[in-house]
């Protein structure tokens, strides 16, 4: 029920032209990790966009909901060695080098079926389970490729996910509205006096500078919860983690900057920027990684 990519590309082109292609902030995460690894973690993007762009791409929701079945069959195919898509047969080595479970790939699938089924969110508790399944656990199966010692390393991972997602929503305000769909509670909207019908129809109303700026901090409460839990040893192998969240964290502080004037804008970073952001970071990483190697050979 999904469409087969015609193309002499391997797998791992395809997946690799699939994260380039949408020029999100992953894609430059990816760079500073050894080939194995970067193979992996492409591949796995690879499958959330394919997911996510059934749900944006599909106006109709039968076709949708059909199309996240035959994904949920493939998911079953690939554990079973069978996979047909390419995006299958790419993941076919990271799952069985990095024991990636499969319950994790339809949950992200379950999560992606939330927006076939609602559009909007009574409670942020509503919006808290959306988040842990189509960002919390993409960061907890990112964390398995990347490695790690101590099990606290899974709390940032799904912390941190659920902050860039957080910080999505913000961002795509609009966009999200023009799809019919508010990620804001409805109970803190009702809070700040703004009527869901104002942000469908892209009006800036009293209150909705205020209310972003509630949810930014909310957003900035799960980026530190994340880094609070994330054990020094475990620190270098999450680097990738640390990258993305200094972009996002930027974008967040740019957004701010700019007094979440998301209604007339759709803010983002430089693909430069975000380039510099990574280098930088990952550069910091490395320098810190070595010092702490110093210090364990003096001990």
């Amino acid at each position: 029920m999904t469409d087969h990519p015609e193309s002499t590309m391997s797998p791992d082109q395809y997946c690799q032209r699939k994260a380039a292609k949408s020029g999100s902030s992953f894609y430059y995460s990816f760079l500073f990790l050894p080939v194995e690894q970067r193979r992996a973690i492409t591949a796995l993007y690879a499958f959330c966009r394919e997911v996510d762009d059934v749900v944006d791409e599909c106006s109709d929701t039968g076709v949708a909901h059909r199309k996240l079945d035959w994904w949920q069959k493939e998911v079953e195919q690939c554990f079973a060695g069978q996979p047909r898509h390419p995006v299958s047969r790419a993941l076919q080595q990271p799952i069985q080098a990095y024991n990636l479970p499969a319950e994790y790939f339809q949950e992200i699938i379950d999560g992606m079926r939330m927006d076939l089924q609602q559009n909007r969110y009574e409670t942020f508790s509503e919006l808290a389970l959306y988040c842990h399944r189509v960002a919390g656990i993409v960061g907890l199966l990112s964390a398995e490729i990347f490695g790690y010692r101590h099990r606290d390393t899974l709390k940032y991972a799904e912390e941190l996910g659920t902050a860039f997602q957080l910080t999505n929503i913000i961002r795509d305000v609009r966009e999200d509205a023009e799809r019919d769909r508010i990620y804001l509670p409805l109970d803190e909207l009702l809070e700040y006096r703004i009527n869901p019908h104002d942000l469908l129809n892209a009006r800036v109303t009293d209150g909705l500078h205020e209310m972003l700026g509630f949810q930014a901090q909310r957003a900035r409460r799960y980026y530190q919860r994340a880094m609070s839990h994330l054990p020094p040893a475990d620190r270098y192998a999450q680097r990738s983690g640390l990258i993305m969240a200094e972009i996002y964290r930027t974008l967040l502080d740019e957004m701010e900057a700019d007094e979440f004037r998301v209604m007339q804008q759709r803010l983002s970073l430089t693909p430069l920027r975000k380039l510099w952001i990574a280098w930088r970071t990952a550069r910091k990483e490395h320098r810190w990684h070595r010092k702490q190697l110093k210090y364990s050979a003096r001990a």
